[in-house]
């Protein structure tokens, strides 16, 4: 049996894919809807005292990094399917730019 690298691809795609159909849309009902009328009462001091804890930081960066991989999965297979190439250098600008991705969320809360 041959070895490969596909299941350290397909695991965050799914994940990515789960977060991006299930905990994103709610994320939005909550900030962007319920949030501004009122429904939801939390102070800035409140989400900011989450988002500084470790348990926050994890949330928020699995919310940034899974989705940036899934969608750069779904990109890459949607290049190859339509001919724009298939090789390694897309590979690796889509796998490279969801890295950038996340790095960059994880620099930016570990400074909160």
């Amino acid at each position: 049996m041959t070895k490969s690298n596909e299941p350290f691809v397909w695991m965050p795609f799914g994940a990515g894919g789960m977060v991006a159909a299930l905990v994103t849309p709610a994320l939005i009902l909550a900030t962007g809807v319920l949030l501004p009328l009122g429904v939801l009462d939390l102070s800035y001091d409140h989400i900011h005292s989450l988002a500084s804890g470790w348990l926050g930081k994890l949330i928020i960066l699995t919310l940034v990094a899974l989705p940036a991989w899934h969608a750069a999965h779904r990109i890459q297979a949607t290049a190859h399917d339509l001919g724009w190439g298939g090789g390694l250098g897309l590979k690796r600008v889509c796998y490279g730019t969801a890295t950038f991705i996340a790095v960059v969320a994880l620099i930016a809360l570990l400074r909160l």
